[in-house]
């Protein structure tokens, strides 16, 4: 039987009191981003970078998160911080997974190697439904930054990861975050995780790497700092059929 547990705090306080070794870390950190200027990206909420309606979807109103307005120095540090507790975490061989976007994807590399991970790459989430943009190309990809602690070792039984995932955030009722990812793109990533292994999640939003974790017969620990996010994704991880 597979087991979860949901910590509600900050990340940065919270991980430091775990000490249960973890096979992979896989999470969604605010990117900081939305924006070509400075105040563009420090000035807006969570809300207002990626909703229109004044937080709307489709009728459902989905809450804000903090931790958006930081400019790329200080989001590089205190990424970089959060990574070093997860490596602390991590078993030797273990992986660490780490979405970002374009504007942050130098950052996010280097707060993964200041971490103490070996960085491994560049995998790419494409996202069929995507605006287009009149005289530009489509901005409709997201980027997963991997690692790993030290050497990997495939074992008798190795699993073959795709480099590319293409995936729909939900919609309507089944949309609980603002940046809520594909259930069908994390049911493949948390399988970086050997059968029965543990995957930590220290921005867990609505738990969706939980629930993926949990039916593909995998252990999970989250970290959710929202009291109204951890209380869905509580809701949700208990929901959820243990493969």
């Amino acid at each position: 039987m597979t087991t979860w547990t949901l910590h509600t705090g900050d990340a940065l306080t919270t991980l430091p009191t775990l000490d249960t070794p973890v096979d992979a870390v896989i999470c969604d950190p605010p990117y900081n981003s939305g924006g070509r200027t400075m105040t563009s990206r420090t000035s807006r909420t969570a809300r207002q970078k990626y909703l229109s309606e004044g937080g709307r979807n489709h009728g459902y109103d989905l809450g804000d998160f903090t931790g958006e307005n930081r400019d790329q120095r200080s989001y590089t540090a205190w990424l970089a911080l959060i990574l070093a507790e997860c490596h602390r975490l991590t078993r030797p061989g273990g992986a660490a997974l780490v979405f970002t976007d374009w504007r942050q994807l130098p950052a996010t590399t280097d707060a993964l190697q200041a971490a103490g991970y070996t960085w491994r790459g560049v995998a790419v989430w494409t996202k069929p439904v995507a605006r287009p943009q009149p005289g530009r190309l489509r901005q409709d990809s997201e980027f997963i930054v991997w690692g790993s602690n030290g050497a990997m070792v495939p074992g008798n039984d190795p699993v073959y990861l795709p480099g590319h995932f293409t995936g729909s955030q939900p919609r309507g009722a089944e949309r609980r975050h603002i940046t809520q990812k594909p259930l069908d793109v994390m049911r493949q990533l948390v399988r970086i995780a050997p059968t029965g292994g543990t995957v930590l999640d220290p921005f867990t939003g609505s738990g969706t790497t939980g629930a993926a974790a949990l039916m593909e017969g995998r252990t999970f620990i989250g970290i959710e700092q929202s009291v109204q996010y951890a209380e869905v994704a509580r809701a949700r991880l208990a929901g959820t059929a243990p493969a």
